[in-house]
């Protein structure tokens, strides 16, 4: 079913009222008055709806409120480097799918490019982890933010229960091996390089920070693949893949 996504406070008395945005969308698919479509509070409830009365697609009537399945029972955050052309829209839109809480965008000393304007970089990209999520069904949309700095996002991301630092040349820590270690944290935060990988500075500011270095096998992947690659492990290894 079609996902559309509101704020709590639009929820009340059996009905939704929607954006302005989606009610344009609503128009534009010829939904039918029986027709059902989901709306998501972003709070972990979606609530199956159809029109409003004489099928009006500014508000939307509930039909049935459940828990949403969309949403992994481990809060990750994924932290990574700024990147050049549409591998950062890859990693973002990649990272919800895969069930990313939130995306933290930062600089490294080896970036090879770094927007002159953030603030319309980052709302790009929210507007693409807002199609994500409606498109593979998330209960909520991941925030898009970009930390001042690389220490900053160290010392953001050195928060979660476990920390981790995937780190190119990394070779004895390996990602099943940290977690495999019991028990299972309620929070993972996973901190990714750019293109070029990181300065030797920078590893050491994070395991001082710390951070747990780890590696994804021998194999260097690409900064668009690595949140990817560590976000799945995580996903399945703590059952929400």
């Amino acid at each position: 079913m079609t996902r559309f996504f509101a704020a709590p406070h639009d929820i009340s008395g059996g009905t939704i009222r929607l954006t302005a945005e989606d009610a344009a969308h609503i128009r534009s698919l010829r939904l039918r008055p029986e027709d059902e479509f989901i709306v998501c509070d972003e709070e972990g409830s979606d609530y199956i709806c159809r029109l409003g009365k004489r099928g009006d697609s500014s508000t939307a009537e509930i039909l049935e409120t459940r828990p949403s399945r969309g949403e992994a029972s481990v809060i990750c955050d994924a932290y990574i480097a700024l990147a050049k052309g549409d591998r950062l829209d890859y990693a973002v839109q990649k990272s919800v799918e895969l069930g990313a809480r939130n995306v933290i965008l930062f600089p490294s000393e080896r970036c090879v490019a770094i927007p002159g304007d953030m603030v319309k970089k980052t709302a790009r990209l929210q507007r693409i982890a807002l199609e994500t999520a409606k498109q593979c069904g998330r209960g909520r949309v991941p925030e898009v933010t970009a930390a001042s700095g690389f220490a900053a996002a160290v010392g953001q991301a050195a928060c979660a229960e476990l920390p981790l630092f995937f780190y190119e040349c990394e070779e004895e820590a390996h990602l099943k091996q940290i977690l495999d270690e019991s028990p299972l944290p309620q929070t993972i935060s996973i901190l990714t390089g750019p293109e070029g990988g990181f300065e030797l500075f920078e590893a050491e500011l994070a395991k001082s920070a710390g951070m747990r270095a780890v590696t994804l096998g021998p194999r260097i992947l690409r900064c668009e693949t690595a949140p990817a690659a560590a976000l799945a492990a995580i996903m399945y290894h703590t059952g929400n893949l």
